[in-house]
C-alpha cells in the first residue's frame, strides 16, 4: 500500500442514494485504506436524465452521509456544463491532487466489462487505478479490446498513482435505484433501501412519491 492515502470516487445519478451504493464505498474505502468521494452525475451520457435535479440529489447524499466522515461528497460534475464523462473528472481530481498521490476510479463488475465502451477508456489508466467492486460468485467476462489491454495490469493493492486494475469484494446487496423508483411509482414506501435519514425530510423524497401520482 502507498504511504499516501489513496483518493477513490465512486460516480452515479444516485437518484436517489440507497445502502447498496452506500456499503459498496464504505467497503473500498476499508479495502484501499482511502478517501472515498461520491460524485453526483450532472447529464450521464447513456441514460435517461435523473428524477431529482441536482440540488435535490446532494440534498438526499448529504442526509445519507451525515454522522461519519469516511465518505464525503464532490460535486464537480453537477458543476461542469456538458455530459459527466468519467475521464473529465479524472483530469480534473489529477489537477487539483497531483501526480503522485494514488487516484482510483470504482465502477461495478458490470460496468466495468462494457468499459471499452466508454468516451476515451484508456485514457482513464493515466490518470487513476480502476477499482472493480466484484459481488461474491458473480462474474463478468471482459472482451477481447479490454482484456487485452488490462492484460499485466491486474493489482492486489494500490502501487503508483495509476495505472492498474484492482478487484474489490464487496457485500452483494440486490438494491437497484431503478427499483426504488418503481416502489415510489406503484405508491408504496421502501424503507430500509434507503437510510433512515432520508425519510427524516420529506422535501427530500417529494421528486419520487410524485412519480405516483
Amino acid at each position: 500500500m502507498s504511504s499516501v492515502r489513496p483518493l477513490a470516487i465512486l460516480g452515479g445519478t444516485f437518484d436517489p442514494i440507497h445502502h447498496g451504493h452506500l456499503r459498496a464505498a464504505w467497503e473500498a474505502a476499508e479495502a484501499l485504506e482511502a478517501e472515498v468521494r461520491l460524485v453526483p452525475a450532472r447529464t450521464p451520457p447513456h441514460r435517461p436524465a435523473p428524477v431529482a435535479d441536482a440540488a435535490g440529489r446532494v440534498a438526499l447524499l448529504r442526509a445519507a452521509l451525515a454522522g461519519q466522515d469516511r465518505l464525503t461528497i464532490d460535486t464537480r460534475e453537477l458543476d461542469r456544463d456538458g455530459p459527466s464523462y468519467s475521464v473529465d473528472t479524472l483530469a480534473s481530481l489529477r489537477a487539483d491532487i497531483g501526480p503522485e498521490r494514488p487516484l482510483v476510479l470504482l465502477v461495478g463488475a458490470d460496468a466495468f466489462a462494457g468499459l471499452a465502451s466508454w468516451h476515451l477508456w484508456r485514457e482513464l489508466f493515466t490518470f487513476a487505478h480502476v477499482g472493480v467492486l466484484n459481488r461474491p460468485g458473480v462474474t463478468h467476462t471482459a472482451p477481447p479490446e479490454l482484456a487485452d489491454f488490462i492484460a499485466g495490469r491486474r493489482s492486489e493493492r494500490v502501487h503508483g498513482a495509476a495505472g492498474t486494475v484492482i478487484d474489490i469484494a464487496i457485500t452483494p446487496l440486490d438494491i437497484a435505484a431503478t427499483a426504488i423508483r418503481e416502489a415510489f411509482a406503484a405508491g408504496s414506501e421502501p424503507r430500509f433501501l434507503l437510510p433512515s435519514a432520508c425519510f427524516d425530510d420529506e422535501s427530500l423524497l417529494a421528486p419520487y412519491r410524485a412519480l405516483g401520482r
